[in-house]
């Protein structure tokens, strides 16, 4: 599915791919990627040090699609939302393709190469044993099972899970929760899955997610996700289960088919996000500043 297949008068466009083709590559292309580097590596110097005998959380936000806010507003949140409720402590980074990361808020873009420098930054920096890496990934899937990765003019690429399992595997970070925001995200369960892995999905694998376009301030299963089950009492787990009911309650009201978020938790992870949780201290909510 993609937007022209959408009704012209729907109030919400699902999360699918909308882009085709590449985007010819720019003359700035290579100074864009020695600043996103440059980016990267000053976010990873500025991160406190890891505390022994302490599971710290590490964090990415990824939004893939340049060319419309919700995706920028959900990872910029996500990157606060960590910091104000999750005692993240600085230890997260953003890669935002939007036109705004190349002026008035300079943040690197997300690319494969980028998300690669930040995992292999991040994983140098973490205890293996102890500490967590939480990945936020926002953006329009497909039918296919790959992610939309835009940037116009600059470039226009996709996701696979293969190249996903790829970077966290050659990062060797060990204890991941993995959330991707997207239509028929759930066909990256199967390559993502494992022991040490709690991987949440906007939708099952052959079906569409909603709330992206310019009608919204956050997708659906985006803002019941972070800014209304992150911002509850309890643990991740718990946010994930809360967003599943409000998302299809809300596509049983507007009529949509329904999403069916997905959820794979390994077992051996299960120690690890407990012992991280039982370190959280109750925090206030953090408000959402995209909201009119």
């Amino acid at each position: 599915m993609n937007r022209a297949s959408l009704p012209a008068l729907a109030l919400v466009i699902a999360l699918c791919a909308p882009w085709a083709g590449t985007a010819a590559a720019t003359d700035d292309d290579d100074a864009i990627a020695s600043r996103d580097a440059a980016l990267i590596d000053a976010r990873l110097q500025a991160m406190p040090a890891q505390r022994p005998g302490v599971p710290d959380l590490y964090a990415v936000a990824f939004a893939g699609d340049g060319g419309e806010d919700v995706f920028r507003n959900e990872a910029t949140y996500f990157e606060t939302l960590l910091a104000a409720r999750f005692g993240s402590d600085g230890r997260a980074i953003a890669l935002v393709n939007h036109p705004d990361s190349l002026d008035i808020a300079p943040r690197p873009l997300a690319t494969l190469d980028n998300l690669r420098r930040a995992l292999a930054g991040i994983a140098q920096a973490m205890n293996p044993e102890q500490d967590l890496l939480l990945l936020f990934i926002t953006t329009h899937g497909n039918r296919y099972h790959t992610l939309v990765l835009a940037m116009p003019p600059h470039f226009d690429t996709t996701l696979s899970p293969g190249q996903l399992r790829g970077a966290l595997d050659e990062a060797g970070i060990r204890n991941r929760v993995l959330m991707i925001s997207a239509c028929f995200s759930g066909g990256f369960v199967p390559a993502l899955a494992s022991p040490d892995t709690v991987v949440m999905t906007a939708a099952r694998r052959d079906r569409a997610s909603f709330g992206c376009g310019d009608t919204e301030s956050a997708t659906w299963f985006g803002r019941a996700l972070l800014v209304e089950g992150m911002n509850r009492d309890g643990g991740l787990l718990q946010a994930f289960d809360y967003a599943k009911r409000q998302v299809s309650r809300r596509e049983t009201m507007e009529g949509f088919k329904p999403s069916e978020p997905q959820l794979s938790v390994g077992e051996a992870i299960l120690p690890r996000l407990r012992a991280w949780e039982a370190t959280l201290a109750p925090a206030p909510r953090l408000q959402y500043p995209y909201d009119p």
